[in-house]
């Protein structure tokens, strides 16, 4: 299997765009995905948890902060930051935004990225909408 620059699935949320570069269907297995994020500064994801997928984070470019539980985790690029199972976290942009890799173990989570980003315009920010998709995609809301 071989995905080119530009090839891939694209998943684009607003102000975050998923490009899939593995995943969850016969090229893996089901086994894991991996895919591309690249957006803006800000808040790219809300504080969540994973009961039965793991995630790590590999940054190609710009500076992040990974919450995870109670810390607070800086990240430029080169760095890879692992989310261990069932741990609330998110993800905060810096300044000019950042691109980085998300392996999801297994594969499957990705589809909520499509279904989120398939949402009429302003219903991706709507706690109610987001949590119903969240929900069927092993990605549970946690404020605490």
């Amino acid at each position: 299997m071989l995905v080119r620059p530009g090839d891939g699935r694209v998943a684009d949320m607003g102000s975050v765009k998923m490009r899939v570069l593995a995943s969850d269907d016969a090229a893996t297995n089901g086994e894991f995905a991996l895919s591309e994020f690249t957006g803006g500064a800000g808040a790219w994801t809300v504080p969540h948890i994973h009961r039965a997928t793991q995630e790590s984070f590999y940054v190609l470019e710009g500076d992040f902060t990974f919450t995870c539980g109670d810390d607070s985790i800086s990240a430029g690029p080169g760095s890879y930051v692992a989310i261990p199972r069932g741990t609330r976290h998110m993800i905060h942009a810096g300044s000019g935004g950042g691109r980085l890799l998300a392996l999801m173990v297994p594969g499957g989570l990705e589809k909520m990225f499509f279904e989120l980003a398939s949402l009429a315009p302003g219903a991706i920010t709507d706690p109610e909408v987001r949590a119903a998709v969240s929900a069927r995609h092993d990605s549970v809301p946690a404020d605490r």
